[in-house]
């Protein structure tokens, strides 16, 4: 139950160092932020893992990269989802999915190490 916390805190905190550093990327509120990164996680457990599952020989020709257009187009959805988060576009959602990615992984091992 802790790591799942931990893991949603840290989605919070990564959606605003996303918001902030990429120009398209919008977050209002506490609340936007954590409704947003349940859709997100959702999303990216069901019909983002459905999307990769049958572009797999394309994520294989692309060494990977095609998951990050999936990831992106999570976003987007979610951004459509949830009031208080808008991304402007395709290129904001794929610069964010990326760095998401990385402050996420950065933000949860600190939250880790830190309750540790």
């Amino acid at each position: 139950m802790t790591s799942i916390l931990i893991s949603w805190v840290a989605s919070i905190v990564s959606l605003f160092v996303v918001a902030y550093v990429v120009p398209g990327f919008h977050v209002t509120s506490v609340v936007a932020a954590a409704v947003a990164a349940v859709v997100i996680g959702l999303l990216n457990a069901t019909l983002g893992n459905v999307m990769k599952l049958l572009g797999c020989p394309l994520m294989v020709l692309t060494l990977g990269l095609a998951a990050l257009v999936v990831n992106a187009l999570m976003i987007l959805l979610a951004s459509a989802l949830v009031d208080g988060f808008r991304v402007d576009g395709f290129l904001p959602a794929f610069f964010g999915s990326i760095l998401l990615s990385i402050v996420s992984t950065v933000v949860g091992a600190i939250f880790r190490t830190a309750t540790k």
